[in-house]
């Protein structure tokens, strides 16, 4: 049995979620064996797609929820939460 774990955290966005951040996201995602999706306003996405992240239309100064499980959940929360705190 693989080990498994948990993690979440939430962050401030500094700018809106655009293409650029979303694909930025979306590429630091995919390197992830964890099960990852984040969320805003009551709508949660997988964060490997571009537009599926663009669709929830986050704004900047707005609050994006990261959730991870999985074998790499801890270091997949903290580079996507790390990914979003730095959007330009």
């Amino acid at each position: 049995m693989s080990p498994s774990s948990s993690a979440q955290t939430t962050v401030v966005l500094p700018a809106h979620l655009h293409a650029r951040p979303a694909g930025k996201l979306a590429q630091t995602a995919a390197r992830f064996t964890a099960t990852i999706h984040i969320g805003h306003n009551g709508r949660t996405v997988n964060p490997t797609g571009v537009l599926a992240v663009m669709s929830l239309g986050a704004t900047a100064g707005m609050t994006i929820t990261i959730t991870a499980h999985g074998p790499d959940a801890q270091t997949a929360v903290e580079a996507l939460a790390h990914v979003l705190a730095t959007a330009e």
